[in-house]
């Protein structure tokens, strides 16, 4: 910390709060109106936002030199902040307001707001305190016991920051006993020793403790369950306590560190004692969302005022912003030679980095031979061989380094189970001979969803990703499929019978009555496992999103569902994203540019259509097992935007090899906005501040793909 001025506290204080009310006299006068205020959510009165707000420094960005955190605001930015709440007609409530009105009592003020400090910084008690008294505003402030037990003049540990903090960094006991007594501060818990990073591979890197099972390297095995769970609600336990027993104050909620939540630790805070907890989670906080995951915006030092984002953001994507997804094979990361392993790593994270997309489709599943189905996986599971503990690694290092949203790439049904397992063989089934449009599709190995117990299998593996690895969603494989003579094994000709359907493939296909049932009934099957699996996921890791991979038959041909069972519209209304192959050389289309307009026509053709349809390109011709001609691919975008589309997606991306060319690829998929390194919320430096990472290892030889 820099030394403090040797100006009174008093004098300190009352320029501070000369400066408040300059802020509020100004803004109440001169509020700027080339900007419309916000209308109120629905529900007004019911409905609140919240917001979540760290350190506060005099002359914020010159701090960075010493101490970055780009969660640091400006006093001036909180003063003026303050004042524009005032003076928009927003309302800051209490936590007990919210609890009162949820419980049927006083309705919330309009545009209510619930102001939230975390870490437990000293800026709280010298800065904003100072502006609550004067604007009469509460607020709730979360506290990281374990750094206030540490002796004055010592660092705290777990802190995130690049350069570490001592103990004075904070608030002492005493502040918080005085803030406490005031009542206009509630205190929650932050953890005790959990807003720190445990190892969460063997590679090494920390990541979140509370979601986190922690990787031993003495023993090379993590936490199970229940050693998991005991140390988190243990730590909760201890929090909750120290607080109460040193400001007198009762303590009911929880603020995840970095917003890092599951059901599991919701549970584990129930159980000890705070059945309210705050998340990091954007949206409005309308009725239906429980106060046990309140939503809460956060703001960044580059926050201006007014700034309307942080209390209107959605809940869902937002349809405006730009979803632009490299599709990358971890098989090409992978090496048995660890090394050589991380030399690929390096290449595969310059290469994002200096492209600049807003998100990954990162193959989870080893698929060497290129047939489309999990040999073996990249993460721990029950129920397949590991070919290496990569996945998390990879995604860890996408995330924090380039700053992108990290989707895990997995099957639906394409598993090649070991030989001796008793599921093996329960697989999707065809009749002999097959169909003419059967025929012309590539037949993945799939394992047989009709029957309960592959629904399990595969549900375990999502799930067990799902603890190994932080996403922040997950791509479903094209393998998602029925043609028209499939399903023939027993456990789905049952189903069949339960659906009212003749137990018998060639009596339902010769009845076009029939056949339409049989379709749509199929079509939903697969969309509902979908859904089924991302539940399971969603379970340990709340906020991911979906995206599912669709040929372009169905959306070109609707008589093509029989033969795929995959329906655009329900696709759409099913998942965050849909991502249509619009490779016209996959389908061996006679005219490219005008099969991909008459794709774009189709999905334009569909409410959300162009808002949730993510055009997934072919940078590979898989006929000759050449790149596709850069000038060819920048031509297919260019129709493709020129015509409206938003969303779009390369794959396969050659990183060693450097395929498509960068300047391609850039222009296709970048999204950086004018703040280098983007949307940061991991535990290690953000790119924008990091420092340059060092040359990769010379480059490998870069192996074939193959889809």
């Amino acid at each position: 910390m820099k030394n403090k001025t040797s100006i009174p506290m008093a004098l300190r204080l009352a320029a501070l709060l000369f400066a408040a009310l300059l802020a509020g006299t100004a803004l109440a006068q001169g509020l700027p109106r080339a900007t419309a205020l916000p209308a109120p959510d629905a529900d007004d009165g019911k409905t609140f936002r919240a917001i979540a707000l760290h350190d506060v420094r005099h002359n914020v960005r010159e701090s960075f030199v010493d101490e970055p955190e780009p969660t640091a605001l400006d006093e001036r930015t909180v003063a003026d902040f303050f004042a524009w709440l005032r003076s928009s007609g927003h309302h800051p409530v209490s936590l007990q307001q919210i609890v009162d009105a949820r419980a049927g009592g006083r309705p919330l003020p309009s545009k209510a707001v619930l102001l939230t400090f975390d870490d437990g910084y000293e800026s709280f008690y010298t800065k904003v305190y100072p502006l609550l008294k004067q604007f009469g505003y509460p607020a709730v402030m979360a506290l990281v016991t374990g750094w206030l037990e540490v002796p004055p003049g010592q660092v705290v540990e777990g802190y995130g920051a690049r350069n570490p903090l001592k103990r004075e960094a904070f608030i002492t006991w005493s502040q918080a006993r005085e803030m406490g007594a005031s009542g206009l501060v509630e205190f929650a818990s932050h953890g005790d020793a959990i807003h720190t990073g445990v190892p969460g591979n063997p590679q090494g890197n920390l990541q979140p403790a509370a979601v986190t099972h922690r990787y031993d390297s003495a023993t090379g095995r993590y936490e199970d369950d229940a050693a998991w769970i005991a140390r988190v609600e243990a730590d909760l336990r201890r929090s909750r306590g120290l607080i109460e027993a040193q400001t007198g104050t009762r303590v009911r909620a929880m603020v995840w560190p970095y917003g890092a939540y599951n059901k599991q630790t919701l549970r584990a805070a129930d159980r000890a004692g705070m059945p309210i907890t705050l998340t990091l989670e954007e949206g409005a906080n309308t009725p239906e969302v429980p106060l046990q995951t309140i939503r809460r915006g956060l703001a960044t030092y580059d926050m201006s005022v007014p700034d309307f984002s942080l209390l209107r953001a959605p809940a869902r994507p937002d349809p405006r912003a730009l979803h632009r997804a490299m599709h990358i094979d971890l098989d090409h990361v992978y090496d048995p030679d660890p090394a050589q392993q991380e030399a690929n790593l390096s290449r595969l994270l310059d290469r994002v980095q200096a492209v600049g997309p807003s998100a990954v489709y990162l193959q989870a599943f080893a698929d060497p031979d290129g047939d489309g189905a999990a040999d073996a996986l990249y993460f721990p599971n029950r129920h397949l061989p590991m070919r290496a503990d990569l996945f998390n690694r990879v995604a860890w290092q996408l995330r924090t380094r380039t700053g992108v949203e990290v989707y895990a790439w997995m099957p639906v049904l394409a598993f090649q189970l070991p030989a001796n397992n008793p599921l093996a063989d329960v697989r999707v089934t065809h009749l002999a001979p097959a169909s003419a449009a059967a025929r012309d599709q590539t037949r993945y190995h799939r394992l047989s969803p009709a029957d309960a117990r592959v629904r399990a299998l595969i549900g375990d593996i999502y799930e067990d990703l799902a603890k190994n690895a932080p996403i922040a969603g997950l791509l479903f494989h094209d393998d998602a499929t029925y043609s028209d003579d499939e399903d023939a094994s027993p456990a789905a000709l049952r189903e069949l019978a339960a659906q009212g359907l003749p137990p018998d493939l060639a009596a339902v296909r010769a009845d076009p009555a029939l056949r339409a049932r049989w379709t749509a009934w199929k079509t939903r099957q697969l969309t509902d496992f979908t859904l089924e699996l991302a539940q399971r996921v969603r379970d340990w890791q709340p906020r991911i999103l979906t995206a599912r991979n669709l040929y372009a038959r169905p959306v070109l041909e609707p008589a093509a569902q029989e033969w795929f069972a995959q329906d655009l519209a329900q696709s759409l209304q099913a998942y965050d994203y849909t991502a249509v192959m619009a490779m016209p050389f996959m389908e061996q289309a006679a005219d490219p540019q005008a099969w991909l307009a008459a794709l774009f026509r189709q999905v334009a053709a569909q409410p959300q259509g162009l808002a949730r349809t993510v055009f997934e390109l072919q940078a590979r011709d898989w006929r000759t097992g050449r790149m596709v001609d850069k000038d060819t691919l920048a031509a297919q975008w260019t129709l493709l935007h020129r015509l409206g589309a938003r969303h779009v997606a390369l794959y396969p991306d050659d990183f060693l090899a450097g395929e498509p060319p960068l300047v391609t690829v850039r222009d296709i998929l970048s999204v950086r906005a004018n703040l280098a390194g983007g949307k940061v919320d991991g535990l290690e430096t953000p790119p924008a501040l990091a420092p340059t990472k060092p040359a990769a290892a010379s480059a490998p030889t870069a192996p074939g793909a193959a889809r």
